[in-house]
């Protein structure tokens, strides 16, 4: 009889898992965390043509915020009704609502019902993630678990290469099988999902569970009043101005709800969403800011390499994406090393470390690249920081499951996850307004120095009396001095590729300055990093699946 047979026979028997149930396992939670990983990287290089074809390019920004408010917010909500009925049922569940709105959103016929059908996609990608690391948790002991959650970063890995590829692909095609290219981002999650459905469904079997405790409901409620204004007000504060009427109604919404969620979880004691007494534990609360520090880092600085090999470097989407590999591999082949390792010694810290060390050096590295850096060596630079962020991500995760009782496997995966976003989001949102706020100034003054070449002036004046009309219109600006002219690239950044290269370069200098700047402002965050992990102290890893272990503490052994 399997280890799947003796638990659905009597749940009290032995929760020991074959590799190759494992692997039966393994192989449908990767397919759910795949779907929301390549969903987001296919969403965002298709979002232009997406948002021109609905007719609300303007508009665009809120289908992101609207997937992002309902992933992040349902987050910490699945990982806590996971640890009360089980998460096998939440699991199926999660992937079931992401199917929904995937085949919502490729019937979306205005980006208002678009970001509405986005929304109900982020409830299921919600507990796409999280789950999945908590069910891994459950089945596997933390060294074991280690060799194995190397392959969930696999996944993210290819979805960053091969999103960018389909996205464009998509994008690019007008038509396919009778249905608009576009359409297709969506609709390409609906046979990766039902394959997902029927692996989860057929291999996932898990103890029966059944947890007599409150559901935390006033605390999600609080939670949605903490976190959507602050989501709202990092994706749309740039556009709006950070002291703006709307911008400021945001913060102090948000403070409030953060005030009145923290009143909430210390009233609910064990039975909070995210209980206040997981913060007592040192390594639990410090690993909690290091992951919001290191999602803020990751994400933050990552999101700027598209926009470097795009606007400066003039690749398109697909072919930045396929440039981005040397950091895919450096992320596999990070998490690889630490995994084995972790797996062979039992301990974990030394990893976080090298991590956040590599994170760092990667980060600065970045921020000496200028417009001419041979690719090759931004490539190296961008392995070296992939190889942090492998040493980074799943030690982090497997720390803070192994800080707290294994009867909250959920919430503390949970939380993990919903922090890394958080300071994704704050991390994509403070990056991207230095960027902006840098680049004006940056390309004001490469203008100016490219005025002193004659070759330069030669260019603009022979722009002026040519039959391109997006050179013609530049150079009139620039002799001008018209403020116009450098707005209209900051509206729309592919004019550097429409541009004569004499008269771009200054433009692509400058964006290149500017990113700079964000590297090195990214990488002053990896050095905080590293102090922090410098003063997390390990906590012995249990040496039983998460499952066997609660099952000892529930039966007193």
């Amino acid at each position: 009889m399997t280890g799947t047979d003796r638990d659905r026979a009597d749940p009290a028997a032995s929760v020991a898992f074959t590799h190759r149930e494992i692997l039966s396992i393994l192989s449908g939670l990767m397919l759910g965390m795949f779907l929301a990983a390549l969903d987001q990287t296919v969403v965002a290089t298709a979002i232009r043509t997406i948002a021109d074809d609905l007719n609300g390019y303007a508009l665009q920004a809120w289908v992101t915020t609207a997937y992002l408010v309902t992933a992040t917010i349902t987050t910490p909500l699945y990982g806590k009704l996971s640890d009360i009925y089980g998460r096998r049922r939440l699991y199926l569940t999660a992937i079931s609502v992401f199917l929904l709105g995937s085949l919502l959103c490729s019937f979306a016929t205005s980006v208002y019902m678009l970001a509405a059908f986005r929304a109900i996609q982020g409830i299921g990608a919600g507990g796409l993630m999280s789950l999945a690391l908590a069910i891994l948790g459950d089945i596997l002991a933390p060294r074991e678990r280690a060799k194995y959650q190397a392959y969930f970063l696999a996944v993210f890995g290819v979805s960053s290469v091969l999103g960018p590829v389909l996205g464009g692909f998509f994008a690019g095609t007008g038509s396919l099988l009778g249905i608009t290219g576009w359409r297709w981002v969506f609709l390409v999650n609906v046979p990766v999902g039902v394959l997902a459905l029927v692996v989860v469904a057929r291999n996932l079997r898990l103890p029966a569970q059944r947890r007599a405790i409150r559901i935390d409901w006033w605390g999600a409620l609080a939670l949605v009043v903490a976190v959507v204004p602050l989501l709202v007000v990092a994706e749309q504060g740039r556009e709006w101005g950070w002291g703006s009427g709307p911008a400021v109604s945001c913060y102090l919404v948000g403070g409030v709800g953060v005030a009145v969620f923290v009143a909430v979880e210390i009233g609910m004691k064990d039975a909070a969403l995210i209980p206040m007494r997981f913060f007592r534990n040192r390594t639990f609360a410090l690993g909690v800011l290091i992951s919001l520090l290191v999602g803020t880092a990751m994400f933050g600085g990552i999101s700027l390499l598209p926009q470097y090999l795009q606007v400066v470097r003039g690749s398109s989407p697909t072919v930045a994406g396929l440039q981005m590999i040397p950091m895919v591999l450096g992320i596999m082949t990070g998490s690889v090393f630490s995994g084995q390792l972790i797996a062979r010694t039992g301990h974990y810290r030394i990893y976080p470390i090298i991590g956040s060390a590599m994170l760092t050096v990667g980060m600065f590295l970045l921020h000496t690249i200028a417009t001419d850096t041979a690719l090759p060596l931004v490539m190296a630079y961008m392995a070296i920081l992939g190889f942090g962020l492998g040493n980074l991500l799943q030690p982090i995760t497997l720390a803070l499951q192994n800080a707290l009782p294994p009867q909250d496997m959920g919430v503390s995966t949970a939380a993990a996850t919903f922090f890394r976003q958080i300071g994704g989001t704050l991390g994509v949102a403070v990056f991207l307004s230095i960027l902006f706020a840098r680049v004006t100034s940056a390309i004001a003054e490469r203008l100016a120095a490219a005025a002193a070449d004659p070759g330069f002036r030669s260019a603009l004046t022979a722009a002026t009396r040519g039959g391109d009309p997006v050179d013609a219109s530049f150079a009139r600006g620039v002799l001008e001095r018209d403020p116009g002219a450098l707005e209209s690239v900051l509206g729309d950044s592919s004019i550097v590729q429409r541009l004569n290269p004499v008269l771009a370069r200054p433009l692509a200098d400058g964006f290149a300055d500017a990113m700079d700047t964000v590297f090195l402002v990214t990488s002053v965050v990896g050095v905080v990093t590293v102090v922090l992990v410098l003063l997390w102290r390990e906590v012995p890893l249990r040496p039983d699946s998460g499952l066997a272990a609660a099952r000892a503490t529930d039966t007193g052994n």
